[in-house]
């Protein structure tokens, strides 16, 4: 009696594993991909001067304590970009956060020249009630 040797998994399947399997490697590989860039760009937007700086005003004012109560946090993802180059650059970005009574915005408009940030506009917008808390007097820059 003749022994039959029935082929591998693998050696009755490759025709479609190969092609599925390669296309799944692609694929995880470009969500990877995007996510890698994704977390690289949020993180350098987050460790920006402005994003610190406008963060850090907001959660250290009175006024926005009184009426997001503390403490404040950040609420999801920023909004916006930042650009540098060389010496100069510009921010346009929207921090949403949260306290224990409410949310709000922190808007942030700035241009940097020769090294040093000028706050063009910098505000919290109470999403409730719609006031505007200045964060900025009229005669601060070069933060």
């Amino acid at each position: 009696m003749e022994e039959v040797r029935q082929k591998s998994w693998f050696g009755r399947n490759w025709l479609w594993v190969l092609p599925v399997g390669g296309c799944l490697t692609v694929i995880v590989l470009f969500v990877l991909g995007i996510g890698a860039v994704f977390y690289g760009v949020t993180n350098v937007v987050k460790n920006s001067t402005p994003y610190e700086y406008s963060f850090d005003l907001a959660q250290n004012d009175i006024r926005v304590q009184n009426a997001l109560g503390a403490p404040i946090i950040t609420n999801g993802m920023f909004q916006g970009e930042i650009s540098l180059k060389n010496n100069r650059g510009e921010a346009d970005i929207k921090i949403p956060i949260k306290g224990e009574n409410g949310q709000a915005t922190i808007i942030v408009l700035a241009t940097k020249e020769n090294d040093e940030w000028i706050y063009e506009k910098l505000y919290v917008l109470i999403k409730a009630s719609q006031e505007e808390i200045n964060l900025i007097g009229k005669n601060l820059e070069g933060i």
